[in-house]
């Protein structure tokens, strides 16, 4: 049986593929749970304006990160920590503490879109990437201080 699919499922295609299926498993499985939709004129039609809908939610996204991101690379975000004296921290700081850090500036991240390569245990500046949307990645400053 011929489908069309709506989602990504597994190895079986991506959203708008043309795929062959077992009859069964398309009929029981993947219809009902909304991974495809049978082939046939009208879902081809309802597909094209879903591509078109999908198209514009994602322009959409991504104009608003680059907003995010102008606002992200204006900031330099300071944190007080506790820490030794030689200004190695006591514990790390965190991705939670990061965004809520930011949330403080009034600028909403997700945890999932800070992108941290080592832990931040001393007292520094550090270089941060936010990865705000697939094609955009925004940079941000932070200052940890002494407490």
């Amino acid at each position: 049986m011929k489908i069309i699919m709506v989602k990504e499922y597994r190895k079986l295609g991506k959203s708008g593929d043309v795929v062959e299926a077992k009859d069964g498993y398309a009929r029981n499985f993947l219809i009902p749970r909304g991974f495809a939709i049978a082939a046939t004129k009208d879902n081809f039609q309802k597909l094209e304006e879903l591509r078109v809908r999908e198209s514009k939610a994602l322009k959409k996204k991504e104009e608003q990160a680059v907003l995010v991101k102008e606002q992200i690379e204006k900031l330099s975000l300071t944190m007080t920590m506790e820490a030794k004296e030689d200004d190695e921290l006591y514990g790390s700081v965190s991705i939670s503490q990061i965004v809520k850090g930011l949330r403080e500036e009034n600028i909403e991240v997700d945890e999932n879109a800070i992108v941290s390569s080592e832990p931040i245990r001393k007292l520094g500046v550090y270089n941060i990437t936010v990865k705000l949307h697939p094609a955009v990645t925004a940079n941000l400053r932070i200052w940890i201080v002494k407490k």
